[in-house]
C-alpha cells in the first residue's frame, strides 16, 4: 500500500537518523503531535517503524547495529539528562568501569567535574574525554580496536578481571520485555559480563528507544543490574520485573 507523502518522509527521516521524536516531527511538518502519532501508528502497523516513548525508531536488523555516527546523534538530549543523573550518583574518589556506548560517553563528559576518579574503560572515546582531568587515573583495556572506538576480545576480558571496582557504568543496545539485555557483538558482551562481575554496583544507562529493541546476543538478565537510568517508563511487563527483582528505576 502506498504511503502518504508525510508518512513517507517520516519513514525516510527515521531511516536517516535511526530515531525521530514526535515533537520535532510535529514542528517540521507544522501539524499537531496527535497527527504525527497517527502517522507513526500506521507505519508501526505495517512494521516499518517501532513506536517508542515520544517518537519512533527505524526497525533495523537484529544482526547489525546502527552506525556509530548515527547512534551518537540519536536521543542526544535524553542521553544528556541520563548522563547527568548517573554522574550525580558517583562520589569523588570512586573507582569505575565505563563500557562501550554513546550514552556512557555522555556520562564520561558529565563526570569531568568530579575529583580523584580511577576509571577502567574499553572505550577510547571515554578515555580521551577523561584524560583532560589531571587528578583522574584512566586505565585503558587492551584488545581488538573496533571502528567505533570500542576495545574487545579475550585480552580485554583478562584485563578487566584484574580489578574490583565501586561502580560499573554500562550501556546496552536493547532490553527485552522479559528483562534480557541484548547487544550485537558477542565479544563486546563478553567484556560487559566481566565488567558486571567485577563491580560492587552496576548502573545501566539506557534511553527509552532501547525498550523492546531487538539484538542477536544476550548479555544476561537485567537482574544483574542494581539501578536503571532512563528518560521514560519501561513497558508494563518490564516494569513489573524490575520491581520484583529489586532493580531501582530512575527516570530523568
Amino acid at each position: 500500500m502506498t504511503l502518504a507523502p508525510r508518512q513517507q518522509r517520516i519513514l525516510e527521516l527515521a531511516r536517516e537518523r535511526g530515531y525521530v521524536s514526535i515533537d520535532e516531527l510535529a514542528q517540521a511538518f507544522a501539524v499537531t503531535p496527535q497527527t504525527i502519532r497517527r502517522d507513526i501508528n500506521r507505519l508501526a502497523e505495517r512494521q516499518l517503524l517501532r513506536r517508542t516513548h515520544g517518537g519512533a525508531a527505524c526497525e533495523t536488523s537484529s544482526i547489525h547495529n546502527t552506525a556509530y555516527a548515527m547512534r551518537a546523534g540519536q536521543m542526544r538530549e535524553e542521553k544528556q539528562r541520563i548522563a547527568e543523573a548517573v554522574a550525580a550518583r558517583i562520589p569523588d574518589q570512586a573507582s569505575l568501569f565505563i563500557s562501550i556506548g554513546t550514552t556512557t560517553e555522555a556520562i564520561a563528559r558529565a563526570l569531568l567535574g568530579h575529583r580523584g576518579l580511577k576509571v577502567i574503560t574499553n572505550n577510547l572515546h571515554v578515555a580521551a574525554q577523561l584524560s583532560a582531568c589531571e587528578d583522574f587515573e584512566v586505565l585503558v583495556a587492551g584488545g581488538t580496536l573496533r571502528a567505533d572506538g570500542g576495545v574487545v576480545g579475550q585480552a580485554t576480558v583478562d584485563f578487566i578481571e584484574q580489578f574490583r571496582v565501586d561502580f560499573a557504568l554500562i550501556g546496552i543496545s536493547g532490553i527485552d520485555e522479559d528483562g534480557s539485555l541484548l547487544d550485537f557483538d558477542y565479544q563486546e558482551v563478553r567484556v560487559s559480563q566481566a565488567i558486571i562481575r567485577n563491580a560492587r554496583q552496576v548502573l545501566l544507562a539506557a534511553d527509552s528507544s532501547k525498550f523492546g529493541r531487538n539484538a542477536l546476543v544476550r548479555l544476561g538478565s537485567i537482574q544483574m543490574v542494581d539501578q536503571l537510568y532512563s528518560d521514560a517508563p519501561p513497558p508494563a511487563a518490564l516494569a513489573r520485573r524490575l520491581r520484583d527483582w529489586g532493580v531501582q528505576l530512575h527516570l530523568v
